[in-house]
């Protein structure tokens, strides 16, 4: 029965599965060190770089020392253990249902502090920040417990996938529900990679971001983002505090596969080049979504979205539906021809002109850049950022080709190069293609 063939980290084997994740968690001690770049920065670009970020570097030591000491004193208790298959997805929804409260709560207070009508916006704020404070001490208290059942449910169905052996999953699922810290990338200006990336504070606002990346910009004549991140593969692995579940289940796959994927030579040479990077993060994409799929079909099936309806034919004079992926995809296509022409202004007068275009249909892109396109377009399992990159399109082929996912992944775990992907595939190699 399917039951019987689940991760259960409930039964005796919890000593043994307690003793893996502390030899994994020395395993990865540097970790932090591993995350804080992707590939030898040219030069003294890193130099540059930490001398404009000084004092906003994230703090990986402290998060992760404080991190590796909750998880593993929390199974000792485990009060999870004691809940059946409905509790815990009530449990799990109310913490959700809590999370949304309290960031409606906390954009209330920010909009006394931004609203000229309101003259004294800390008394008009103390007793939601009253509110605030006790909504927090509840999700910190409720935490570990929603991170528990989270694991356990994605490796549940990580195991059924064929990802374990002995009733355990390696690498064991550990996630962290945290405030995630930004991430600084940076690509060169005459063609579109991630050379460098350094995780930043949690927290900083738009000023902070401009001001760094005008810096390092200017100092080392590049193309800098400092953006928001939805996880971040450390160990436990970091996810976003959010209230969507959808997000959640997808995410921690997402995170646990580039875990998995590190004894390979896809983990271990992860952004050691473009190819390497986008397939690996590729991969990590179809991991999630299809593992949080899953997740959601076995335990939270009512909350599944709703089918999109076939949509009426439209009157021929309507206005043909804004498409942000196909959008972005137009546009990544011509800034990567523009700058093969070495047109860089114009690329970059372009891409401006584009982020008006996407601000005016509703999204908020702060900045669109060649260091946007370097992070975004490393996540090729569907079009947009990664413009004509044969990559994903590549991949998405060995999944479709793939009996499964487990021999999907167990096949380009091996794979670093584009090249060698169209080998796996029995492809002839495509014409070197202009940097991306």
């Amino acid at each position: 029965m399917e039951e019987d063939s689940r991760v259960d980290e409930r039964g005796p084997d919890r000593v043994n599965l307690l003793l893996l994740r502390l030899v994994f968690l020395l395993w990865l001690a540097a970790m932090p060190l591993i995350l804080t770049g992707e590939g030898p920065p040219p030069g003294t670009l890193r130099a540059k770089v930490r001398l404009a970020v000084a004092g906003d570097t994230f703090n990986f030591i402290g998060w992760t020392l404080g991190t590796v000491v909750d998880k593993l004193t929390f199974p000792l208790v485990a009060p999870q253990r004691y809940m059946d298959e409905a509790a815990r997805r009530d449990f799990f929804l109310d913490y959700l249902r809590l999370t949304a409260a309290a960031q409606s709560l906390s954009q209330r207070i920010e909009w006394l502090y931004a609203d000229p009508e309101v003259s004294d916006p800390a008394a008009e704020a103390a007793p939601l920040r009253d509110t605030l404070a006790r909504y927090r001490r509840e999700l910190a208290y409720r935490r570990p417990i929603v991170e528990a059942i989270l694991q356990e449910q994605t490796a549940s169905v990580l195991y059924d996938a064929g990802f374990g052996a002995l009733g355990q999953v390696w690498p064991p699922v550990n996630d962290r529900l945290t405030a995630l810290p930004t991430m600084l990338v940076i690509s060169p200006r005459d063609h579109i990679e991630n050379i460098f990336s350094l995780s930043l504070r949690h927290g900083m606002d738009a000023a902070r971001r401009e001001e760094i990346e005008a810096q390092v910009d200017e100092a080392a004549d590049v193309s800098s983002l400092v953006t928001d991140i939805g996880g971040l593969s450390t160990y436990p692995a970091m996810l976003l505090e959010i209230n969507s579940l959808v997000w959640l289940t997808n995410v921690s796959a997402h995170e646990w596969t580039h875990i998995y994927l590190l004894p390979y030579p896809l983990g271990r040479d992860y952004g050691s080049s473009p190819d390497s990077l986008t397939i690996n993060e590729t991969v990590a994409s179809i991991v999630g979504e299809e593992i949080g799929w899953r997740t959601m079909f076995r335990y939270y099936p009512a909350l599944l979205p709703a089918p999109t309806p076939p949509s009426a034919p439209s009157e021929p004079t309507a206005p043909p539906q804004f498409d942000f992926r196909q959008e972005m995809r137009r546009t990544r296509i011509h800034v990567d021809d523009l700058l093969a022409q070495g047109q860089i202004a114009a690329a970059e007068r372009y891409m401006e002109e584009r982020r008006q275009v996407f601000v005016a249909h509703g999204y908020r892109i702060r900045k669109l850049n060649q260091a946007y396109f370097a992070f975004h377009g490393s996540y090729a399992n569907k079009p947009g950022a990664a413009g004509e990159d044969p990559i994903g399109p590549a991949v998405l082929r060995l999944r479709a080709r793939s009996p499964n996912l487990h021999a999907f992944v167990t096949q380009i775990a091996n794979v670093t190069t584009l090249a060698e992907l169209h080998e796996l595939l029995g492809e002839p190699s495509a014409p070197e293609s202009t940097p991306r």
